[in-house]
This record gives C-alpha cells, structure tokens and sequence, in this order.
C-alpha cells in the first residue's frame, strides 16, 4: 500500500507537467492537448506556412484520433480543429483568397456543390495581423464553426465542406508541403 501511495505522489508532477505541456514553433506555443464539449483533442503536429519568402502563420492540428494520413483525417468523422496563428498581418481578402484556391486545387467534381457556402465562409474571414489567431472546428453531424480571435465568425454547414476544407492543408494538392507534412507529425 506505501509503495502504492508512494508511486502515485511521484507520479503526479509528471502528470501536472502532461496536463499543461505545449509545443511552440517560430515563438508561437499551443497547448498539447485541447478538451472540446466533452472531447480531448490531441496536437496532431505544427507546421509553419510561408508564401514566397515570407512566414504567414503557424498551424496547429488537432484531432481526436492521431494519424499521419492527411486524406484520411480529412475525411474522417471525428472533432478535429485547425488552428492558425498570424506572424505578420494580412487582409481577410488575401487569407480567404488562399483558402479558395486551395479548394479549387482539392475538391475535384464537388467544387460546383461548395460555390454558396465558400462563398459564405470567404465573408466570415477578417484582416488579421500578427499574433491574430483563426480557428476552424470540425463538430461532426453540426458542420464547421468559425472563429476569429476567440470569438465565433459564422458556421457552415455540411461535411464535405469540411473535408475540402481540410484537404486545403492536408491533401494531395496543399497550400503548403512543409505544412502539410509539420501538420502530419513530421
């Protein structure tokens, strides 16, 4: 029994530390482990996006179940969230531009059935600048929430907006292979 307790005293600094650890890229930290409606979602991986030269923002993913399957994340049914941390300022037009182009890039036949709510979704995007964080939740049966600096923006409905959504990052066309791949584990 004092070997017990003794395990368990010794145990519970390492768990204290398990509870608030983060990862940190480029200076912007998350946490590793999210609990969302009930759900605790786990730092898949970070992951850095540059446009030309420049670094535009981090990435965190996070998922219920880990993989390094970037098709099969975004297809599966489960909460899972993409996190975006600015490192320099940008207009709501450009990071909705880039988003676009990355469903144009990965929805394939299904593009003419996202026209509306892309459309929708581009308007919820504002100007961020740098430390501006927006966040993309998949719920899944509810559809995709929107938020903005902590604050919600909108929904959208339907899973295959979500799916193509996360194929923007994670499919086989991505904005970005290094953050893809940083997204993925790696």
């Amino acid at each position: 029994m004092k070997r017990l307790a003794m395990s368990l005293l010794l145990a519970l600094p390492f768990t204290l530390f398990a509870a608030e650890a983060t990862r940190t890229l480029k200076g912007v930290s998350l946490p590793e482990i999210l609990a969302l409606e009930g759900k605790t979602l786990a730092l898949n991986g970070l992951g850095l996006r540059t446009k030309v030269v420049f670094k535009v923002y981090v990435g965190g993913l996070y998922l219920e179940k880990k993989s390094a399957n970037g098709m099969e994340i975004a297809a599966s049914e489960q909460y899972k969230r993409m996190e975006l941390v600015f490192l320099r300022g940008v207009s709501g037009e450009d990071v909705a531009g880039a988003i676009t182009g990355g469903f144009e890039k990965n929805a394939g036949a299904g593009l003419a059935a996202l026209k509306d709510r892309m459309e929708k979704f581009t308007k919820l995007i504002p100007d961020v600048k740098k430390g501006d964080s927006l966040v993309f939740t998949y719920r899944p049966g509810s559809g995709l929430e929107v938020q903005a600096n902590g604050k919600k923006a909108g929904s959208i409905e339907g899973k295959d907006f979500s799916d193509t959504l996360f194929k923007v990052w994670l499919g086989e066309k991505p904005a970005d292979k290094d953050l893809k791949a940083g997204l993925l584990g790696g």
